[in-house]
C-alpha cells in the first residue's frame, strides 16, 4: 500500500514555511500603520500550526528516499496545498475576495502565472502587495528545484535529457534536493538583490523595487499597480528586460559558472536558441511598431523589447496595450507565449529545448525519406537522443495541444467569447499571465469571469506549471495499483 507519510511530512513543512513567510508582510503592514497587520498575524498562525501538525502527524514515516509514486504525489501536492493556505490573506484582507478569487490569485502567484482578479492595486495595503510578490518569488525558486530534481527523474516531457547534468537523485531525492536547492537559492537570491538595486538606480522606491524584483526574477509578473509596468515607462523597462532574460536561462549553468566553467552558458544550445529567438522577435516587433505608431525609435525599441521578452518568458508584465498594435501583433503575441524560456529556469510554457528536439526529429525524418537505407539519429548538444526522450517530448506536445483545446472549450461553455476562451486557456496553461481581448488582455484582468471559469483556469495553471504529465499520471488507475 502506498505510504503517504513522507509526502505529508514534506508538504507540512513547506506549508509551515509559507506561514513563517507571512511575518514579512505583517511587519510591512505594521510600518504602514493601516491596521491591516492582524490579517497576516492570523493567517500566519493558522498556516504555521496547520503545516506543523501535518508534518508532526507524518513524522514517523520512512525518510531514506521517495518512490516514484510518492514523488509524483509530492510534486502535485505541494502546488495544490500551498495555494490553499496562500489564499487566506486575500480572504481576510481588504480585497474582500471569496475563496474562489483568493485561490485563483494564490495559484496564479505560486505558479508564477501572473493573472490577477484584483483591482485597485494602487491603494491596496502594502502587506498584500508584498505577499503577492512573495508568493511568486517562492514559486519561482520552487519550480527550478522541481525542474532540476524531480522532473528529470520522473521522465516528464523529455526532461530526462537533463538527468546527466550532475543531479543523480533516484532514491536520494530529499537530501539531494536540499543540496541543489541551496546552490540555486543563493544564485536566485543574488539575482533578486541585483534586480532590486537596479530598479532603485532607475528611480523606483524601495518597496516597488523589492516587490518587482521578486516578480521579475520569478518571471511572475504581479505588479503593484493596475497599469502593470506601465507605471514605470522608461529605463525601468530595460532593467526588467535584462533580468527577465537572466531568469529565463537555466540556473544549473549559473551553478557551473560559479564552479569555474566559464563557457557553461555559451555552450548550452538552449541558451543560444532562446537568445536568438528573442532577438528575432524583438526585431520583428520593432519593425511593426515603427510602421504602426508615430513615436521615436527608442520608444518603439523599448516597448518592443520589454513586451516581447515579458511574454516569451511568461512573465506577463505589460507596459502598453499591445492589442492596439494591430491584428498581426495580436497573433504574434499569442504564439510567442507558447515558446517559453529554458528548462531549469523560472520561465514557463513549452520551453525552447522541446522545440529544438522536435526540429531535430523532423530533420532526421526528412533525411530518412531522402535516403531510406540510411541511419539518422536526432542529436541534441552533440549527443544522440534516445527514443524515450523523443517519445516523451512528442507526448508532451500532444497533451499540451489537446489540453489547450479542452480548456478553451470548457471556458467557452461558461459563456466566454472565442478570443477570451482560447487566449485564456493559453495564458493559464502556459503560465503567461494576461490573455487577449478587452476582458483579459493587457489592459484588463480576470475579475469579471464567473467562478466556473476561474476554477478551470486555476486547474490549467497547475497543469501547465507541473508540465501536464506529472499531474495526469496521478489520475490513472495503474498509478494507484503500482
Amino acid at each position: 500500500m502506498l505510504d503517504l507519510r513522507p509526502v505529508g511530512y514534506v508538504v507540512g513543512l513547506l506549508v509551515a514555511v509559507l506561514g513563517v513567510a507571512m511575518i514579512l508582510p505583517m511587519l510591512v503592514d505594521i510600518a504602514e500603520g493601516r491596521g491591516h497587520w492582524m490579517v497576516f498575524a492570523e493567517s500566519c498562525l493558522v498556516t504555521t500550526l496547520a503545516g506543523g501538525m501535518i508534518a508532526l502527524a507524518c513524522a514517523n514515516g520512512p525518510r531514506e528516499g521517495l518512490t516514484i509514486q510518492q514523488t509524483f504525489l509530492l510534486t502535485s501536492g505541494v502546488w495544490l496545498m500551498l495555494p490553499v493556505f496562500g489564499a487566506i490573506p486575500f480572504m481576510l484582507g481588504e480585497t474582500g475576495a471569496d475563496f474562489t478569487d483568493a485561490f485563483f490569485e494564490a495559484m496564479s502567484g505560486l505558479t508564477t502565472t501572473g493573472s490577477t482578479v484584483l483591482s485597485g492595486l494602487d491603494t491596496m495595503p502594502k502587506g498584500l502587495l508584498l505577499w503577492r510578490g512573495i508568493l511568486q518569488w517562492l514559486g519561482g525558486v520552487g519550480i527550478i528545484v522541481v525542474a532540476m530534481v524531480f522532473l528529470p527523474e520522473l521522465k516528464v516531457g523529455g526532461m530526462q535529457i537533463f538527468k546527466s547534468e550532475g543531479f543523480d537523485t533516484f532514491g536520494k531525492i530529499l537530501p539531494r534536493a536540499g543540496q541543489i536547492a541551496t546552490q540555486i537559492s543563493v544564485i536566485y537570491l543574488w539575482l533578486t538583490v541585483a534586480c532590486a538595486l537596479s530598479y532603485l538606480a532607475v528611480g523606483m522606491d524601495v518597496f516597488d523595487a523589492t516587490v518587482h524584483a521578486f516578480t521579475t526574477i520569478a518571471t511572475g509578473g504581479f505588479a503593484n499597480y493596475d497599469a502593470s509596468f506601465g507605471a514605470f515607462a522608461g529605463p525601468a523597462e530595460y532593467v526588467a528586460s535584462v533580468f527577465m532574460i537572466f531568469a529565463a536561462l537555466p540556473f544549473v549553468r549559473y551553478v557551473q559558472l560559479l564552479n569555474g566553467n566559464a563557457m557553461a552558458l555559451h555552450r548550452d544550445p538552449q541558451v543560444r536558441g532562446f537568445l536568438i529567438t528573442v532577438l528575432v522577435l524583438v526585431a520583428v516587433a520593432f519593425f511593426l511598431l515603427s510602421q504602426v505608431l508615430s513615436q521615436s525609435w527608442e520608444q518603439s525599441f523599448r516597448e518592443a523589447l520589454f513586451n516581447i521578452v515579458s511574454i516569451v518568458t511568461g512573465t506577463g508584465y505589460a507596459s502598453v496595450d499591445y492589442m492596439q498594435w494591430g491584428s498581426f501583433a495580436v497573433a504574434l503575441f499569442f504564439f510567442i507565449g507558447l515558446i517559453g524560456g529554458c528548462a531549469g529556469s523560472t520561465a514557463c510554457s513549452i520551453k525552447i529545448f522541446r522545440y529544438q528536439l522536435l526540429f531535430a526529429s523532423i530533420r532526421s525524418q526528412l533525411q530518412l525519406i531522402r535516403s531510406p537505407h540510411g541511419i539518422f539519429t536526432p542529436r541534441y548538444d552533440g549527443r544522440p537522443v534516445g527514443p524515450d526522450v523523443l517519445g516523451s517530448v512528442m507526448s508532451f506536445f500532444m497533451f499540451f495541444v489537446v489540453t489547450l483545446g479542452l480548456v478553451a472549450v470548457a471556458l467557452s461553455l461558461t459563456g466566454l467569447d472565442f478570443i477570451t476562451s482560447v487566449s485564456g486557456a493559453a495564458a493559464a496553461l502556459a503560465n503567461i499571465g494576461p490573455g487577449l481581448g478587452e476582458i483579459i488582455g493587457p489592459a484588463g484582468n480576470f475579475s469579471s469571469l464567473n467562478d466556473t471559469a476561474k476554477w478551470i483556469l486555476s486547474i490549467a495553471m497547475l497543469l501547465g506549471r507541473l508540465e501536464l504529465l506529472a499531474v495526469y499520471v496521478i489520475l490513472t488507475v495503474k498509478f494507484w495499483r503500482a
